[in-house]
């Protein structure tokens, strides 16, 4: 029990310590975490009413775009930012209380607090300002933004370890990371998508979340080709190889220079 308790005040003192890097002591660090995707949405809104008379699902392009993009965020911006949690906390790791994974629990919960706020501000806005406001479906938003957020500490703690092990992993990995934003739902309808695409299209898990996160907004949404089961054995089978991997590499963790 001395030992849990230990553990949650190092995390709790290197969250307070991560958000203050990360936002510093003045708001203008929070009042960016809302710009940028608000920007996002923004951006792709005036682009698509150029293009489209209507959106891809419903009549707001806003929403469409906000509750793919945010459902996006959760795993992408949660991936992104525990890619680095070893890295930038290696000199905290000398001193024998100070865990790895206490650096990625850390940035786990700051990230996830951060993306909830920004998602309920962009969201919440939206949702505000709309003629019709939608019926939300709790449970549908609240089991994407799980999901999401587990595949983005699998790859975490995946990468944390691949990127110090091999140099060449990270830069072949932000290539192939970087069009997960076109391909995973974010401006169109997966389901809407001809055979045999579509088919190929689903074989990606955060195409799953993206439509699980939609139908938390839209109740008229049927979101055909939906399959949790297989988003749950991905997440969760992402999520042990990781912890393998992160657990059996503690010493080069925290030896690497």
């Amino acid at each position: 029990m001395e030992h849990v308790v230990t553990h949650m005040r190092v995390v709790s003192a290197l969250l307070i310590r991560e958000m203050d890097a990360r936002f510093g002591s003045k708001p203008g660090g929070y009042v960016w975490a809302m710009l940028d995707p608000a920007a996002h949405v923004f951006l792709m809104t005036i682009i698509f009413q150029a293009i489209a008379r209507a959106p891809a699902l419903g009549v707001s392009f806003p929403l469409f775009f906000a509750t793919g993009y945010i459902g996006f965020q959760f795993y992408q911006a949660m991936a992104t930012y525990l890619n680095g949690a070893v890295k930038a906390n290696r000199s905290l790791l000398s001193y024998p209380s100070v865990a790895p994974i206490d650096t990625m629990i850390a940035r786990y919960f700051l990230q996830l607090g951060t993306t909830v706020l920004v998602g309920v501000v962009v969201l919440g806005a939206i949702v505000v300002w709309m003629r019709t406001p939608p019926e939300l479906t709790w449970p549908a938003i609240i089991e994407a933004i799980f999901l999401a957020s587990m595949l983005g500490l699998g790859m975490g703690l995946i990468n944390n370890v691949m990127f110090l092990k091999y140099a060449l992993y990270e830069q072949v990995f932000s290539i192939v990371n970087r069009p997960l934003f076109l391909i995973s739902g974010v401006f169109f309808l997966p389901d809407a998508i001809p055979h045999p695409y579509r088919e190929i299209v689903l074989f990606n898990p955060l195409v799953h979340v993206v439509m699980q996160f939609r139908v938390g907004f839209y109740s008229e949404y049927r979101a055909a080709g939906l399959d949790m089961p297989y988003v749950y054995t991905f997440a969760f089978l992402t999520l042990f190889i990781g912890m393998v991997l992160f657990t059996s590499s503690s010493a080069l963790l925290r030896n690497d220079q």
